[in-house]
């Protein structure tokens, strides 16, 4: 690990450790030491009693459980590397359970604190089936920095569970992340996408060219979830979301921590988290929706808005999906995601028996 993530790493521990304690003692220069730190940012919880209780009440996580994934000291926290478009940091706590995400762009961590926080508790508390991914702390700079300031290190951070949690080191797992495809996307479309690099491409999102085939029941209740969830975040006017889908092989080890059973004999009750089994019994599949931070209403959106609609003028390519209406992007998106669902009710007796 290097300095800088080393640095972070830290920044991350502590804020979790220290149960937002107050700093003792006022002492002008160490103002003057965090100013002009370059790589230490001291970081403090936002909001921890409304994250406390969503993972002690809602999710049933113990905080000896959840300060334990973090309590490894620096070491705790693998970096990830560059995983997006965003230029987020990203980073895994050692035992896999957590991921924290950077979201340095303004736009984004002001629209999750001042506009989507509390009604994303709200919902869930009363959607205790909800597929939005689950954010356990949302980290901020206590204190200005030099470094944050010049943009050297995020000041702002998300814990989020890891869908891959479980997962060994070179298993055949395989994670897709899914948007509706059929958007203009720059890199893709314009010039045949010779004007962007593989590397930049690549970063597009997935697509899965296959099913997950559930039997009716299961079927309803997935879509019945992803509609009641997309419609908190059409409310607030979010796009651009994605489900990130997570595919274990059957003949993959795989067990629940602290239980030895098999899903695929013993499924548990339906849980997209844990991994629900294809009716085939080939995979489990668990899912989640990521990444709903992109909101119309703040100015960043509204300028790439205007100049796709300029864009338009000339090359009529459509909306990209951070520039779409909330509303149709809702609706692309489930259609989405009912397009890559099999009901077994439907499929042919030859089919089924292979």
């Amino acid at each position: 690990m290097g300095r800088r993530d080393d640095n972070i790493s830290r920044s991350i521990i502590l804020a979790i450790l220290q149960d937002d304690k107050a700093e003792g003692g006022f002492r002008i220069w160490r103002l003057f030491r965090k100013f002009f730190a370059l790589y230490r940012l001291v970081l403090a919880r936002l909001r921890p009693e409304l994250f406390q209780n969503l993972r002690n009440k809602t999710w049933k996580i113990s905080e000896e459980d959840y300060k334990g994934s973090f309590g490894g000291g620096s070491e705790s926290l693998i970096p990830q590397g560059d995983m997006g478009y965003s230029g987020s940091t990203f980073f895994t706590t050692a035992d896999n359970k957590y991921l924290i995400k950077s979201v340095p762009r303004r736009f984004e961590h002001t629209f999750f604190r001042d506009d989507l926080l509390e009604p994303y508790v709200s919902h869930m508390e009363s959607h205790r089936e909800s597929l939005l991914v689950h954010i356990t702390d949302f980290l901020a700079w206590r204190h200005r920095s030099l470094g944050g300031l010049l943009g050297f290190v995020p000041n702002y951070h998300l814990v989020m569970e890891n869908l891959l949690y479980g997962q060994e080191h070179d298993s055949s797992w395989q994670a897709f992340d899914l948007k509706p495809m059929s958007y203009f996307f720059p890199e893709r479309d314009i010039a045949g996408g010779r004007l962007a690099s593989q590397a930049t491409k690549s970063k597009l999102a997935d697509e899965f060219h296959d099913k997950l085939r559930l039997n009716r029941t299961q079927a309803d209740m997935f879509f019945k979830t992803l509609e009641a969830d997309t419609e908190l975040l059409v409310k607030h006017n979010a796009v651009d979301y994605s489900l990130m889908l997570v595919r274990i092989p059957r003949a993959s080890s795989y067990t629940r921590e602290g239980d030895a059973s098999d899903p695929f004999q013993d499924p548990q009750p339906l849980d997209w988290r844990e991994g629900v089994p294809s009716q085939d019994n080939k995979w489990l599949f668990r899912a989640v929706i990521l990444d709903f931070f992109w909101a119309k209403h703040k100015v960043r959106a509204k300028a790439m808005t205007l100049l796709v609609d300029m864009w338009n003028l000339v090359d009529r390519k459509g909306p990209m999906s951070i520039t779409t209406t909330a509303p149709e992007y809702r609706g692309r998106f489930l259609d989405m995601c009912r397009s890559i669902v099999q009901v077994e009710d439907d499929l042919a007796p030859e089919e089924s028996a292979s």
